[in-house]
């Protein structure tokens, strides 16, 4: 009965019961293997069946896979040796000998790394980095492979007894007469073809001499590799099926992308990161394990290129361009249960570069919710004038990081203003000239402010998905007192009618252009669409009161602080810097007015309001009609947006489990026994794997590595006999139900 459970649960995630090398490449009938039944698909119907493939938007869903470890992901350590040392010498035990799940079996195996490291931990970096890259990850790569091969098994029909999974076939290389053993995750002689599965979008590099050895073979001369990708193919896999295409001719390679997004399944904890009443993002693993800088974030993909030979990882950070990110979503603020949302960001190929920063830009969105929160709308302005010092903003919005991005847009409006109104180069040119031909000599003063233009949006199911949050930009005539260095300018009522009406046509449009596009502004868009979902949530907690009843209001912002390098910046930094430029002239042009004829600007930003516009229902399944579900699976893991491929959706859960504690770095206390969540003998997160799989795809298992082999690489991730087959009793005797804890960070989500 305990093999059957594990063979009839492992589609719904779990590895099979294959315990040794030997019975990890075993052969068997596919249908056999993953416990299906029916017909198999018509092979002129595959979906590769006339060439490269995607699937279609519609189909696009996730699958679970298990990995326990996730739950201690929100575990840490002091960065200072000494106090760490504190914590790892109470360790006098091998890492095996404490219980899976615990701080001690985390701590002792870091332990055992860093010993067989000299004690340092150059590799890594630290303890955080190594938990997630080591320790988490590599821990549910079989798994997480495991399942996504049965579900491509499934999905498309791979079954009967033509349908041969795990097959090894042994090929050889004419132009080098050397012979290699593929294995294929599934192989079908009567339609001769031969499947790789893989549930990212990397190939295994150490297939590639064997793929090109499989396609040269006059054995297989008629046989297609098709390639079935659970992600986009990353920008070195697409090169390298580019050149197998190449060499194999036409036809006989394909590559098919099953879009599908993993989802880890653990039971929380003590330990596991979360977000808390105050913030939000936390609970992503994406955004937790972005690096801050563009220099760490090379390290981290060295890192990951170098410890992930065959393949098996799925996109990171490093496929998001964080600099993008967006709150998009947040569901039903129900008291006691948290709170679902999602951000959008763009997504990159890894080799650009660009997944750092993800921390800071989540921090100023969860920040700026919460300000928008705490404060009474009242207080959401800011304004740079000369004549007015003593009225920048409000005191305690400028203690905020949202305070500070809306007073620097103002600012940068403003240099952006005098740019475009330079007369020597584009539109500028064209507004001096246009000023010239109807003899109007200078212009007058402005006051140019930033506004939000209504929000469109879509209240559904509880929540409220920010399909559009624009800006605007209004600019009216101001006069003022503090001497400007253009002088004085005297025109006419209609003249000055005449200015503002070419300043509306001309000038304001690009500037708003500016503000709702371009990246030096995408802070203020931030903040802006925060503002959108907070508004949302004080109209839900008016109906009835949620859990940020308490905050919603308060005027207490010392919980949402300036951080990181702006934790000292104050309003008046930005005011004088301001003030130098119009009373000093650096926006000033050579023109025909003394060589100076600049216009110096005033304004601001205003937030105070919100408005929006609730779409239709039919509009919006008519334009929107995957988003629901692209942003269900985004609380639980990254996905990609089903309605716009290059963007990423991903977010999380508020709800703060049981055993609140995520975070903490607890003083270990002796091991306690009992039945342990995961199989106990996993090697320590510190070895180099021993591939032994095909690649993410099916279910193979990994050879054990030596523990003195000191290499420093990876975990093994190969599921051992003994172990799977006390999981199986275990959960026998449990309920299937164990296994089935979602991702989502609170009880009774659906």
């Amino acid at each position: 009965m305990a093999l059957a459970t594990v063979g009839i649960l492992s589609f719904g995630g779990l590895p099979h019961l294959q315990g040794t090398a030997d019975a990890a490449v075993k052969a068997q009938r596919c249908d056999e293997m993953f416990k299906l039944r029916g017909n198999p698909t018509d092979p002129s119907k595959l979906p590769w069946a006339n060439g490269d493939a995607i699937r279609p938007e519609a189909d696009w869903d996730s699958y679970e896979y298990p990995n326990q470890r996730k739950a201690m992901d929100g575990l840490t350590l002091p960065d200072d040796p000494a106090e760490r040392d504190k914590i790892l010498d109470k360790l006098d035990k091998p890492y095996k000998q404490y219980k899976e799940g615990t701080p001690e079996r985390v701590y002792a195996t870091y332990k055992d790394y860093l010993t067989r490291n000299g004690g340092t931990d150059a590799k890594y970096g630290g303890f955080k980095n190594w938990l997630n890259e080591a320790y988490i990850e590599v821990y549910g790569r079989n798994p997480r492979g495991n399942a996504f091969h049965g579900k491509v098994v499934k999905d498309l029909g791979l079954i009967g007894p033509d349908w041969i999974c795990e097959e090894t076939v042994k090929v050889t290389d004419p132009e080098t007469g050397k012979t290699y053993e593929r294995r294929f995750d599934a192989f079908n002689r009567k339609t001769k073809e031969a499947v790789e599965i893989k549930s990212g979008g990397n190939h295994d590099g150490e297939q590639a001499p064997k793929d090109r050895a499989f396609l040269k073979d006059p054995t297989y001369k008629d046989y297609k590799l098709r390639y079935a990708f659970g992600q986009t193919q990353s920008g070195d896999t697409a090169r390298y099926t580019n050149g197998l295409k190449q060499l194999a001719g036409p036809g006989r390679v394909t590559t098919y992308e099953h879009t599908s997004t993993p989802e880890a399944e653990f039971k929380p904890g003590k330990y596991t990161a979360q977000d808390t009443l105050k913030s939000i993002g936390r609970s992503s693993d994406v955004i937790r394990q972005s690096p801050p800088t563009p220099a760490d974030m090379k390290r981290q993909m060295d890192r990951i290129r170098l410890n992930d030979p065959t393949g098996m990882r799925v996109r990171g950070p490093g496929g998001v361009d964080f600099s993008t990110l967006e709150l998009r979503y947040v569901g039903a603020p129900v008291k006691g249960q948290g709170l679902n949302y999602s951000f959008t960001a763009k997504k990159v190929d890894e080799s650009d570069g660009l997944g750092y920063g993800g921390q800071e830009k989540a921090e100023l969105i969860s920040d700026s919710f919460f300000t928008w929160l705490a404060l009474t709308p009242d207080k959401f302005w800011v304004n740079l004038n000369p004549d007015q010092p003593d009225k920048i903003m409000d005191k305690s919005f400028g203690k905020t990081d949202a305070g500070r991005v809306l007073l620097q847009a103002d600012l940068e409006m403003k240099h952006d203003y005098a740019k475009d109104m330079d007369p020597r180069t584009g539109i500028g040119k064209e507004f001096w000239a246009k000023l010239q031909a109807e003899n109007i000599p200078c212009t007058h003063g402005v006051r140019n402010w930033i506004v939000p233009k209504p929000a469109v949006v879509r209240e559904q199911d509880g929540g409220v998905y920010i399909l559009d949050a624009p800006l605007k930009v209004n600019s009216v005539p101001q006069d003022f007192k503090t001497p400007s260095p253009n002088g004085e300018c005297n025109l006419t009522e209609a003249q000055h009618k005449r200015v503002q009406e070419l300043l509306d046509t001309m000038i304001v449009p690009a500037i708003e252009a500016k503000v709702n596009t371009t990246a030096k502004y995408a802070d203020l868009r931030r903040v802006y669409n925060a503002r959108v979902a907070a508004e949302w949530i004080r109209l839900q907690d008016a109906k009835t009161p949620t859990d940020y009843h308490a905050i919603i209001n308060s005027n207490k912002v010392t919980d949402w602080p300036l951080r990181g390098q702006n934790k000292s910046w104050t309003p008046e930094q930005t005011y004088k810097e301001y003030l130098k430029s119009f009373t000093q002239g650096d926006y000033s042009y050579p023109c025909q007015k003394d060589g100076r004829n600049a216009t110096c600007v005033m304004g601001g930003v205003d937030f105070s309001k919100a408005p929006k516009q609730n779409i239709s229902k039919a509009r919006f399944t008519s334009e929107h009609k995957h988003l629901p579900r692209t942003t269900d699976i985004s609380v639980k893991a990254m996905t990609d947006d089903a309605e716009n491929k290059g963007l990423l959706a991903l977010g999380g859960n508020t709800a703060v489990h049981k055993g609140d504690g995520g975070g903490q770095t607890p003083t270990p206390t002796p091991s306690r026994t009992g039945t342990p969540t995961s199989p106990p003998s996993t090697p320590p997160a510190g070895h180099t794997p021993n591939p032994g799989h095909s690649g993410q795809g099916g279910g193979g298992t990994t050879a054990p590595p030596s523990d003195q082999s000191g290499g420093g690489g990876l975990a093994n991730t190969g599921t051992q006999i003994a172990g799977i087959a006390g999981a199986a009793l275990a959960l026998l005797a449990a309920g299937a139900g164990l296994v089935r804890w979602r991702r989502r960070r609170t009880t009774g989500a659906g």
